[in-house]
């Protein structure tokens, strides 16, 4: 078993830095550890891809006159296609929510999860 963990440590990091994304989104009650929780989950996936679509000893598939023209001497370059889609949309998503939490901080002065539902709660009975 830690053969298998030595040959694949990109997916094991990977693993790694899932859960500790996914413990920062879940026991943090601050609205900015849960984007940063969720941006290191989103890393952990493209690594994970990433690592995935990397074979060794092939090249990537650029049109090059010294590389033979087989499939076989190229990696896949759809991994690599869909980790940049996801960056470009991570970065989207992270600047719409930091703008949100934003909002939510001007409004209620906190970034405590529980105080601003506590805040929201009350103006909707008052």
């Amino acid at each position: 078993m830690l053969n298998n963990l030595a040959v694949n440590y990109e997916e094991a990091v990977a693993m790694i830095l899932f859960g500790i994304g996914f413990c920062t989104l879940l026991f943090h009650r601050n609205l900015v550890k849960k984007i940063i929780g969720l941006n290191i989950m989103d890393t952990a996936v493209y690594l994970f891809l990433a690592s995935m679509g990397y074979i060794e000893g092939r090249r990537s598939p650029i049109a090059d006159p010294s590389v033979p023209a087989s499939v076989s001497a190229f990696i896949n370059p759809i991994p690599s296609g869909l980790v940049l889609t996801g960056i470009v949309v991570s970065v989207s998503v992270t600047a719409i929510m930091l703008a949100l939490t934003i909002k939510l901080y001007k409004r209620y002065h906190t970034l405590n999860l529980d105080e601003i539902y506590m805040f929201a709660k009350n103006e909707d009975i008052g």
